[in-house]
């Protein structure tokens, strides 16, 4: 039984994807691939890598994100992933290549020249893994084997694709349930919510691809920065796997 794992992007709200993980683990669910973009592969990556997801939570809590964003004012961007990418060096190794996971990852992100999804699950792991989570704007573009690449989420943030045709079992989880009560009144909310609107366009799409589509409602309580909320956020994406367990034995032990 090969079970696929497609994890959407989502920012803090991706670290609902652990107490999904830490679900499945408990319920005897092996995981036979993943997909991940932005938060979801940094969550999948780790993960394979053979991580926990309550030592990933403890990992992310203690990092300050503010530490690892650092202003640079260039021209394509405001931020850059340097910090970031120290940190993926220390706890994933600079040489980790795709073939070294213990599970096989696929990872997506945009390359803004050409306006297309570029797919990595070969070779190098770190400069795909910084390249799906760079938000356009705000960071500035990883350059990756002469392409210009940015965050996946733009054209796809539920990568169900790469399991086709790899696995007997499609479950997508998504993290970013619309909130239809949400009052904007900040320009900073009013960025945030045009991009969650745009983005889960790309999603209704791919829904009827999966198996099992999992969101957990709660998570459109939290917005994207809510880092501090970590332990919350985990709670959600746990309790709301662990009360689709019937769902999820079900489709497994049908296939």
């Amino acid at each position: 039984m090969r079970v696929g794992l497609a994890l959407s992007g989502g920012g803090a709200r991706g670290i609902a994807h652990l107490g999904v993980l830490k679900a499945l683990d408990e319920q005897g669910v092996k995981i036979s691939m993943i997909s991940g973009v932005s938060s979801g592969a940094i969550a999948g990556v780790l993960y394979a890598h053979g991580y926990t997801p309550d030592e990933i939570l403890n990992l992310i809590k203690e990092l300050s994100v503010f530490h690892v964003m650092r202003p640079v004012f260039g021209k394509r961007g405001l931020l850059h992933l340097e910090e970031v990418e120290k940190l993926f060096n220390k706890y994933l190794g600079p040489e980790l290549k795709f073939e070294d996971l213990k599970i096989p990852v696929v990872i997506n992100a945009t390359e803004m020249n050409e306006g297309v999804t570029a797919y990595f699950s070969t070779g190098e792991v770190i400069k795909p893994l910084l390249a799906s989570s760079a938000v356009p704007i705000l960071y500035q573009p990883i350059l990756f084997k002469g392409k210009t690449l940015s965050d996946g989420g733009l054209l796809n943030n539920l990568p169900v694709e790469p399991l086709h045709n790899n696995c007997d079992v499609k479950i997508a989880v998504h993290v970013n349930p619309i909130n239809h009560q949400a009052q904007v009144t900040s320009l900073t909310g009013m960025i945030e919510r045009t991009v969650m609107l745009a983005i889960n366009n790309s999603v209704k799409l791919r829904v009827s691809q999966c198996d099992l589509f999992l969101e957990p409602k709660e998570l459109k309580l939290f917005r994207l920065t809510s880092f501090r909320k970590a332990d919350e956020i985990f709670d959600v994406g746990y309790r709301y796997a662990m009360h689709m367990e019937r769902h999820i034995r079900h489709l497994v032990n049908s296939q």
